[in-house]
C-alpha cells in the first residue's frame, strides 16, 4: 500500500513540475490556506480527543501532550499548526515542529503527497532537512 501512495506522491510532483502554472496555483494562499486550516482543525479535534483536552501553545504551535503513542510517528507529528506527541518535548523538537507548521502553511493539504514522495528516509528527504535533522533526533 506505502508503493502505491509513494508513486501517486511521485507522480503528482511531476506532474505539478510539468504543467504550466499547476504549481503556482497549487501554492497560492488563495489553495494552501484553506487546506492549512482545514489539517490544524483535524488535527485539533484528534489531538484534543486524544490527548485528553492536553492542549498547550507553545512556538507557535498547538501542542497535544499525552497523546498515546499508536497517534503518531517516530516521538511526535505536526498536522497543520497542531504537533501531537506524548512526551517529546523538548526545545530543539519544538523548533524543528516549527518549520513543519511553516511547511503545512505553504504547501496546506499538499504537502501530504509531497512529503511522502520526498521518501521516508529523513536523511534525504528535504522537508526534514529543511526542519534540521538533529533539531528532529534524526542524527
Amino acid at each position: 500500500m506505502m508503493a502505491r501512495v509513494t508513486a501517486a506522491a511521485v507522480r503528482l510532483e511531476a506532474w505539478a513540475r510539468t504543467v504550466p502554472g499547476a504549481r503556482a496555483v497549487l501554492l497560492s494562499p488563495v489553495v494552501a490556506r484553506p487546506g492549512y486550516w482545514f489539517a490544524t482543525a483535524c488535527a485539533l479535534v484528534w489531538g484534543g480527543i486524544l490527548s485528553l483536552g492536553r492542549l498547550r501553545g507553545r512556538g507557535g504551535l498547538i501542542v497535544a501532550v499525552g497523546c498515546p503513542r499508536w497517534a503518531f510517528g517516530r516521538g511526535g507529528t505536526t498536522v497543520g499548526a497542531v504537533y501531537l506527541t506524548h512526551d517529546h518535548l523538548g526545545p530543539a523538537v519544538l523548533e524543528h515542529e516549527s518549520v513543519h507548521r511553516a511547511q503545512w502553511k505553504h504547501y496546506g493539504l499538499a504537502f501530504v503527497p509531497l512529503y511522502v514522495a520526498a521518501g521516508q528516509d529523513a536523511g534525504h528527504n528535504r522537508f526534514e532537512i529543511e526542519a534540521g535533522l538533529e533539531n528532529g533526533g534524526y542524527r
